[in-house]
C-alpha cells in the first residue's frame, strides 16, 4: 500500500520502523485508551511489526500501516481490524508528540477510499471510549455518523463508547 497525502505518506511497516512504534505507543493517551498497542520494548514492537507484515500477504489480522510525514518520520498507523460479526472497524494513533496538527484525520479521510474497496465493503465501524475526545473529533471530521453512545464492551470490559459507522 501506498497512499500519499499533501503531508504524509500511508505504507506498510518495515523492521527499521520498531523504534518509532515503540516511542510512539508509549504516550499517555495510548496507555488509557488502547492500552493492548503498547509496547514496552523495541523488541516488543519488531515482534509486532514482523505479525503484521505477514498479515500483508497471509492474511488472518488487522492491516495495519504506518503513517509517516513526508520527511519520514514515522508518526503512528492506521488500520483495519476484522470483527467477530464479520465487519470491519477503522484504527488509529498518532503519537503524542505529533497530536493537534490534524494528522490523525487526515490519515483516515486518504485511508477509507482505498481501504474499503480493498476489503470489498461499502460501510466500516468506528468505535471509541466516549471520553476519548480527540478520536471522537477524528471520526466525525472524517464523516463518520454517531449510531451509539453508552455502556458497551470495550476491550473486555464495560464502558462508555461512542459507535460510529462510516458509508462510502
Amino acid at each position: 500500500m501506498k497512499i500519499e497525502t499533501d503531508r504524509l505518506l500511508i505504507t506498510e511497516f518495515t523492521p527499521d520502523m520498531a523504534e518509532s512504534v515503540h516511542k510512539n505507543s508509549l504516550d499517555a493517551d495510548n496507555r488509557r485508551f488502547v492500552p493492548d498497542e503498547v509496547f514496552e520494548t523495541v523488541d516488543e514492537a519488531a515482534e509486532t511489526i514482523a505479525y503484521l507484515t505477514g498479515v500483508y500477504t497471509h492474511g488472518g489480522g488487522p492491516l495495519v500501516y504506518p503513517v509517516l510525514r513526508k520527511d519520514g518520520t514515522c508518526i503512528g498507523y492506521v488500520q483495519a481490524i476484522p470483527m467477530d460479526d464479520g465487519r470491519w472497524e477503522i484504527g488509529y494513533h498518532i503519537g503524542g508528540a505529533y497530536t493537534k496538527h490534524g494528522y490523525a484525520a487526515e490519515a483516515v479521510r486518504a485511508f477509507l477510499p482505498v481501504i474499503l474497496p480493498q476489503l470489498g465493503i461499502s460501510e466500516i465501524a468506528g468505535i471509541c471510549l466516549a471520553e476519548n475526545i480527540a478520536s471522537v473529533k477524528v471520526m466525525e471530521r472524517c464523516g463518520f455518523t454517531k449510531l451509539y453512545e453508552g455502556p458497551g464492551l470495550y476491550q473486555g470490559q464495560t464502558r462508555q463508547i461512542c459507535k460510529f459507522v462510516f458509508k462510502a
